[in-house]
Parts: structure tokens; sequence; C-alpha cells
């Protein structure tokens, strides 16, 4: 798995500063104010950072912006990075400083120095996130610093603030990990270790085989994986931080590869479709955060895992399949799987556990990206009070989100002479039929939201995160668990 950058915090020292042989990251405020380890760097460069911030230069920038001097004058450093940071900048801007931090680093030691910065802890936490490379399928990857140096004026306090942001980013990291990995490696078996592995932490793992899911009914989620070699699989992961209330719980879309079946996707851009198991994925990193920060909360994460090929025994357009609810569904169009899959195991979960909420998240349509583009997931809801809560976390995180809207009116466009219901209202409100076909799942007196990922889950680059897999979710719904689930 790709190596969370780790962090050393030291006691400000402004007499080390000349003999430090990394790059150095300060920060400056707009009108040149500096804090003792700038004023050190200034001293040893003859006033140069002074003088930077008389210039019409440094008045241009924007906050977060930085210049750089190479080999700065008698220091040992290989490179300086200064910084535009007000003495109180807002949560979002310190750690967007904490990921121009990053960038400059570029997988490099480097050594930052934030002396009595208030926002000093989350500046640490956009490098660490942003501090991310999938490279291990290349033959030579670029080697990276194990760990960057960060003095601060209380080091204690700061790692202490730090540590369950810590926790956070490697789940972020572990998400970005399975999204982006190729389907020849990361099968549905593959994905099924990656998790047992959760139990090291003390995750409770169970992987349900295709025997089982046959034995509870999952129609539904078996017709998508017909076609492939890989065994459709769930696995439910529970962490029991709290008492004994019942948990909250998070459901993911796992299709490991999407081809559309027999109703084939065009060629261009199939490549991308090893991310279709986002939403697995971000269940995934929430529950390794969770362990890691030994959330007070009771939690079940469940993702179903599968993948959809086309091949002779592969479900076939016209077909009709039995969900474990005991619903029926025409499968319209098998290009609109992810949902037959999402139906199981939302019932599956509630039958089981009967959770206190439940938010499922999934790559689900490309109607969503055409409505809200890259910038937010499409969230939907029959629980006003859980959603705002979800999208007050989702905002405080900087994860953009907007609410859409579920009716009985977008039902007439999934039903069907045949069944109980039909997989696909065709093109029109494609994101909201998907939503009413799920809720058509969901228990009367359960509190539920649906995220559709799709446009979030890989568009990257992003402020915290390089090109590929976001991790988007992860913060969010930690942030979620802590604020309205923690004891």
């Amino acid at each position: 798995m790709s190596h969370t950058l780790g962090i050393t915090f030291s006691e400000s020292a402004t007499g080390s500063i000349g003999e430090l042989t990394d790059k150095i990251s300060v920060v400056m405020g707009e009108d040149g104010r500096m804090n003792q380890l700038t004023r050190k760097a200034n001293t040893l460069m003859r006033g140069g950072l002074k003088r930077l911030a008389e210039s019409e230069a440094w008045e241009k920038l924007s906050e977060g912006d930085a210049v750089i001097f190479e080999l700065p004058e008698r220091m040992q450093a290989s490179a300086l990075q200064v910084i535009k940071c007000p003495v109180s900048p807002s949560v979002e801007l310190a750690r967007k400083i904490g990921a121009k931090i990053a960038s400059f680093a570029n997988g490099e030691k480097i050594s930052v120095l934030l002396a009595a910065q208030s926002r000093a802890a989350e500046m640490v936490y956009g490098l660490v996130l942003r501090d991310y490379a999938f490279d291990r399928h290349k033959s030579k990857p670029k080697s990276r610093a194990e760990a960057a140096m960060v003095m601060v004026n209380q080091p204690a306090d700061i790692e202490a603030r730090f540590a369950p942001m810590a926790a956070v980013a490697q789940g972020v990291h572990f998400t970005r990990d399975l999204v982006n990995e190729p389907a020849n490696v990361l099968t549905t078996t593959e994905f099924a270790n990656r998790l047992e592995a959760l139990e090291k932490l003390g995750v409770e793992v169970e992987v349900l085989e295709e025997a089982e899911l046959e034995k509870l009914g999952m129609g539904s989620l078996l017709c998508v994986g017909f076609g492939s070699e890989s065994p459709s699989k769930v696995v439910v992961m529970q962490w029991q931080g709290g008492g004994d209330e019942a948990p909250f719980a998070l459901v993911g879309k796992g299709v490991v590869f999407d081809t559309g079946g027999i109703s084939l996707k065009p060629a261009a851009g199939m490549e991308d479709m090893t991310m279709d198991m986002g939403g697995a994925g971000v269940v995934s990193g929430v529950m390794q955060a969770l362990a890691l920060r030994k959330a007070k909360a009771n939690v079940v994460g469940v993702v179903g895992l599968v993948e959809n090929m086309p091949d002779g025994k592969a479900t076939r357009p016209g077909d009709v399949v039995t969900s474990m609810k005991g619903d029926t569904i025409e499968v319209i169009n098998t290009d609109a799987e992810g949902r037959l899959v999402l139906a199981d195991v939302l019932w599956y979960t509630q039958e089981r556990f009967s959770p206190t909420g439940m938010i499922n998240l999934a790559t689900l349509t490309g109607a969503v990206m055409v409505a809200l583009g890259h910038e937010n997931a499409g969230v939907f809801s029959n629980d006003d009070a859980l959603c705002d809560a979800f999208l007050r976390a989702a905002k405080a995180e900087g994860e953009g989100a907007w609410r859409l809207p579920l009716a009985k009116a977008y039902d007439k466009l999934i039903d069907t002479r045949m069944a109980d219901m039909k997989n696909t209202g065709g093109r029109m409100a494609g994101s909201i039929t998907a939503a009413q076909f799920l809720q058509r799942f969901v228990k009367d007196d359960t509190p539920w939201i649906h995220l559709d990922i799709a446009g979030v889950a890989s568009p990257g680059p992003t402020p915290l995160s390089p090109k590929g897999a976001t991790g988007w979710g992860v913060r969010a719904l930690d942030r979620l668990i802590r604020d309205k689930f923690e004891a």
C-alpha cells in the first residue's frame, strides 16, 4: 500500500535553521510579519525575505501562493519556499497551504518552520493529504521521503491535535489506493483480502461468498457477476467503539470493473471503469480511519464486490431477477448494475443490523456528472436531520455535496409491466430515478442518504490530491460520525 508521510514535530530552534539540508518552507504575512523562525531565515539571507515582503511581486501574490529561493544565501538548504499566509488563516486555506508545501517538496525531505502558527495542525494535514503518489506499477518508482520535520512552539500539543487527522489521512490514502488499482490486480478476491487485513486494527471482518449470498436470496446482486470469472462477494466490517447501541451503517458499491455487461459500454474511456468500486473504497477508508483513531462509535461498513462482464452466462437485457427483499426487477440495461448490487446490500444491512441510520455511496450515474460536474456529489435523502448533518460535515471538510430531490412522481419512470420495477428509467432525471430505485430497498423507519459520487471519486487533481482517485467522502463521513454519533 502507499506510504502515508510521517511527521516529526520538534521544538522551534532558530540556531539549527542554517544547518538544515532539506528543502525548507516558511510562512510570512502579507505585510511582511514573520515568526521567529522566518526572522532567522531572513537574517541568514541578509534581509532577503524583508526585501521580498516590500516588493510589488509579493503584494500581487494571493494568500497561499509562494515564492521559492533556490540555494538560499548562508543556508545549507537546497531551496526555501516562502508562503504568503495570514496570522489566522481559515481551515480551508491552511490545508491548501499544506498542500502547496507538499507540491514544493515533491516527495523529497522537507522541514516546515511554523513556530506559533495557529493552524499548524491543519497545515500539516494538508501536507500529508497531498503527499501521495500511486506509482507501484512503474518499473522504477520515485523514492519518497519517509517523514517531514515540522518546527512548532508547542510540539506535544500540535502533535495531539494532528493525531486524529493523521488517522483520517491514512484512510483517505487507503481509499485512493483501492480506487487507483487496475482491475487485474484488484479483483473481488484481492479486494476482500485487503479488507480482511483491517482485522489487525480491531475491525471485525466477515466475507460472505456466493453460496451464502444465494441462500440469502441476493438474486439482484448476484446477477451482475454472472459473466465474470471473479466470484461475487459481500464484505461486512464492524467497528465496535461505542456502547450497546445499534450501529450506524455505511454501504458501498464495489464493481471492480464495469464493461456494461451485455449492454456493452463504448471502448473509449472504458479503462476508467476500474474506479467503479469507488463507493466501496470510501467505506473501506472510513472504517480504517475509525479504527486508527479509536472512534467511540459503533459503525458497520458493508460492501458488495462484483465484476460486470459480458459472457455466455451474463445477465441479458429483459431478464427478471428477484432481490433479497423479494421484489422482482426487470433488467432493462445491464450497465445500470450498481443499483442492483446496492439493492441487496442495503436490505441485508437493515435486516441484520437495524442501523440507527444508513448512508450508501456509489459511482452510480453519468447523469449526476451532467448535473453537478466534478465539484459536487449528488445527495439524496429521506431524512432532513441526517442529510443536514452530512451536508454540514461535507462543507466543513471542503468536500462538495449538493442535495437533489426525491419524489414519488419519478417512480412511474421505473414502473414496468414485467416485474415490480425496472432497473433504469431512461435518460430523463437519470440520477434521481436511480435514487428512487434504491429507496425502494430502504425501510420507512431507516434514516438514509444516497451519495452518487461518480463525479468526485476520481477527477483529480484537486487542491488536496494529485491526479487520479481523490478519496472524496472519507473526511466528510468521519466528521459526521465524530460530530453526530460518538459518545
